[in-house]
């Protein structure tokens, strides 16, 4: 258990090639779902071995509830007792807990001022427009996802570009980018090796979205234009946590324009000895050593918290 519970705490560094090679090189679809997954999943087993850790770091608190078995010489040489590993557990374990809740109520109160300035304004399908000369534009989720669009915004665009922006936001709300971007957020929060990947989800979610908008509208330099034209509008990319279609990013937009200016993406998964693959073959094989890690540092304190416990 010594070496397999500290090694989910730093597999997260074999994800990192992957972030950008991923965002430009895969399709946008397969790199939000890739990059998503492997984020979600190193976060989950990090987290856990920091709660583990902090089992073991809470046996040296005086009057805690652990069995008194672990007083046992033979117990303690058998989980990676040391006091100052138990300690920075147990603060490292609040401070994910409480950057995680931060996360969550932040996104909970975008979401509801969201919902209150749209409140009462006359809504077309599913497009509510703000009369506000600041230009933005974002997708709010929900049962009735609602794409929200300023006056400002829709003044700066053509008709043609306005059908791309509202495709793009639409594109984030049928698939589910809010969430995409809520979990990715959950990720870095819990474990700070996985802000690139949070970047790099960000960058591909829109990617994604611009992808559809071009395929909705039949043009992608239209849609190129309408993000360019957007992101120079811009003062912002609209409320933090929500898909925007003018994201401030700095490198982003011009990357996402001319990704629209070139051909479009293949679908196809790269070959194994592309620099693309080999570090996804990475990523995965990361992946799954921390899952198994993770699993193994439970199943071996379980085991010997069971032995501890008298009968």
């Amino acid at each position: 258990m010594r070496l397999a519970v500290y090694l989910p705490l730093v597999l997260p560094l074999t994800a990192l090639p992957v972030a950008r090679l991923a965002a430009d090189h895969l399709h946008p679809r397969t790199a939000t779902r890739l990059l998503t997954v492997v984020a979600a999943v190193l976060a989950a087993c990090s987290t856990l071995c920091l709660a583990l850790l902090m089992v073991v770091g809470t046996a040296q608190v005086p009057g805690n509830p652990l069995p008194d078995g672990w007083a046992d010489p033979e117990v303690r040489e058998e989980v990676p007792h040391v006091r100052v590993t138990g300690t920075v557990a147990i603060a490292g374990l609040l401070v994910v807990l409480v950057a995680a809740v931060t996360v969550a109520r932040r996104a909970l109160r975008v979401r509801r001022d969201a919902r209150k300035a749209i409140a009462g304004l006359p809504v077309a399908g599913d497009v509510a427009v703000l009369p506000d000369d600041d230009p933005y534009a974002f997708a709010l989720p929900g049962r009735e996802g609602r794409v929200i669009v300023s006056t400002g915004m829709l003044r700066c665009l053509s008709a043609a570009e306005r059908r791309a922006l509202i495709a793009h936001e639409r594109a984030h709300l049928e698939r589910g980018h809010s969430r995409v971007l809520f979990v990715a957020r959950l990720a870095a929060a819990s474990q700070p090796l996985l802000r690139p990947l949070r970047t790099a989800i960000g960058y591909t979610v829109e990617r994604w979205a611009d992808e559809e908008a071009a395929v909705a509208v039949g043009d992608r330099r239209t849609t190129a234009r309408a993000v360019g034209k957007a992101a120079l509008a811009a003062r912002g990319g609209g409320p933090v946590g929500l898909p925007a279609f003018a994201a401030p990013a700095p490198g982003a937009v011009p990357r996402r324009v001319a990704a629209l200016l070139g051909p479009t993406p293949d679908p196809s998964w790269p070959t194994p000895r592309s620099r693309t693959g080999l570090a996804a073959i990475v990523a995965a094989a990361g992946t799954t050593v921390s899952v198994v890690s993770a699993l193994n540092a439970s199943v071996a304190l379980f085991v010997i918290l069971k032995a501890a416990t008298p009968l």
